[in-house]
């Protein structure tokens, strides 16, 4: 079992930066991949980067050149540098991690951005 927990959301006027982390525990070696969803008031869950345990990375085209996904090690927390960001950018951000079989979510940050 994997067990994740977000932090460093808050409120950023546009233009300015916030780093987003997860910090996983438990079976961690178990996963395959992991990163970061979004969900925007009314609006369905989407994803926003993901790091695969190849290091491969995938982003969310509207945030391609602004958001960095990044993790050191399997034991370290996952990040999501976000910069220049946007009054669209703001959701709750959820990490999730998948193992085989299953997927563990996290229960999100804030990110608010003011325009």
């Amino acid at each position: 079992q994997v067990h994740v927990v977000e932090s460093g959301g808050g409120l950023v006027q546009a233009g300015g930066s916030l780093k987003l982390s997860c910090a996983a525990s438990g079976n961690v070696f178990s996963i395959n991949s992991i990163g970061w969803y979004r969900q925007a008031p009314g609006k369905q869950r989407e994803l926003v980067a993901v790091l695969s345990s190849g290091g491969r990375k995938n982003y969310a085209d509207s945030v391609k050149g602004r958001f960095t996904v990044s993790r050191d090690s399997v034991v370290k927390p996952l990040y999501l540098q976000m910069n220049n960001v946007k009054p669209e950018d703001t959701a709750v951000y959820y990490c999730k991690a998948e193992v085989p079989y299953n997927s563990y979510w996290g229960k999100g940050t804030l990110v608010t951005v003011s325009s």
